[in-house]
């Protein structure tokens, strides 16, 4: 027996494509376990896991929340199941379908971080709808409008769902039962794209796949690692990134004004951002389809003592270091913005038009973006 379990996680918000997905993996494995989520009656507030092999049901249980969350059914139960399914030393590998509201990194780091004698994630695996993929990434329907069971509450768009899953993902899966080759062809581009770091394959090589150590946990931390940017490894004509930076602030009633047309047609942005009437708050762009977000990361390294620096992220450190400026330390705006038939060369002369111009004064500027922006530092 391995000293650790091995855990494959499996996510993917169309059940049907990600059920088909999970069987394909545990037929490929004789002695390995699957658990899966019956949230049917989540509103309810209760949730149906069940283990099974090959063989049939293992284990079955109803799990009761006070607040009916796909989350909050899984935090803190899996782990236990999944300890106490390596303590049987029957099994050698667990696969773990993630229902499609499911917080898939908050699970990996929860396994690593409670477990990590027994157990070990292997692989993150994000399985697509290559038919809808497209569409749904760059629109602004809502996970409640599709009918996918999660807290009422949950305001996220469908598009921040998969974008986050494929991000996250050491491998994706494209499902293509009812789609068009261009379709397949379009998805892939799009998740090399929005994670240049993914393998991807057809359903049916997902069982290539199983067994295979991909997931590292570190790595992961440092790619999601929020007001970091996505630079493609390979440049596909059906999927589009610019990669823009300035080390120049951000005028706020200019930028405002073209937020709408910095996302049109877009599937992700994201990013640092140095906004000229915020000097020390360092700002995290997040865009999913046309829906925009600017929040506060924190402090820039220049404000802080060399001492407190752990305190802003690895990745934002490295690059700092590479291109600190003499005068304006590491502030600075880098975004990368993803999309189909995107027109880069519009968006860099949007964006080159934002910035606060030479002779412009950065005091006494409106700020539109003041009243949103929690914890900022508005001069």
């Amino acid at each position: 027996m391995p000293s650790h379990l091995p855990i494959t996680l499996l996510t993917g918000v169309d059940e049907s494509s990600r059920a088909s997905v999970a069987a394909e993996l545990l037929a490929a494995h004789g002695r390995a376990v699957l658990v899966e989520y019956d949230v049917g009656a989540l509103a309810g507030g209760s949730v149906l896991r069940i283990a099974r092999t090959a063989g049939g049901v293992i284990d079955h249980e109803v799990i009761r929340m006070g607040h009916p969350c796909v989350s909050c059914a899984m935090r803190g139960t899996l782990v236990p199941l999944l300890v106490s399914i390596a303590a049987t030393e029957k099994y050698n590998a667990a696969i773990v379908s993630v229902p499609g509201a499911g917080d898939t990194q908050a699970l990996a780091e929860e396994i690593a971080r409670d477990a990590g004698d027994e157990l070990r994630v292997d692989a993150v695996l994000a399985v697509l709808d290559s038919a809808t993929f497209a569409e749904d990434v760059s629109g602004e329907d809502l996970i409640q409008d599709r009918g996918i069971p999660t807290a009422a509450e949950d305001g996220r768009a469908i598009a921040e769902v998969l974008i986050r899953q494929v991000e996250y993902a050491n491998a994706v899966i494209l499902s293509s039962a009812d789609a068009a080759e261009e379709s397949i062809a379009t998805t892939r581009a799009l998740a090399l794209a929005l994670n240049p770091q993914a393998l991807v394959r057809t359903a049916a090589a997902a069982r290539e796949l199983f067994g295979v150590r991909l997931h590292d946990p570190d790595a992961a931390e440092a790619w999601m690692e929020p007001g970091s940017i996505s630079a493609p490894l390979q440049i596909d004509e059906r999927a589009q990134t610019l990669v823009w930076q300035s080390d120049r602030p951000f005028h706020p009633e200019r930028l405002y004004d073209v937020l709408e047309e910095l996302v049109v047609g877009s599937v992700r942005g994201k990013g640092t951002v140095w906004l000229a009437s915020q000097p020390h708050a360092r700002l995290g762009w997040d865009s999913f389809g046309a829906n925009i977000a600017l929040g506060v990361l924190g402090p820039w390294l220049a404000d802080l003592p060399v001492e407190r620096w752990s305190e802003v992220g690895q990745t934002h450190q490295a690059r700092s270091a590479l291109e600190w400026h003499p005068e304006h330390g590491d502030r600075a705006s880098y975004l990368s913005i993803t999309g189909v038939e995107l027109d880069v060369g519009e968006l860099a002369r949007l964006l080159d038009g934002c910035v606060l111009r030479a002779g412009e004064s950065a005091k006494k500027l409106t700020d539109p973006f003041a009243p949103y922006l929690e914890g900022s530092t508005a001069a």
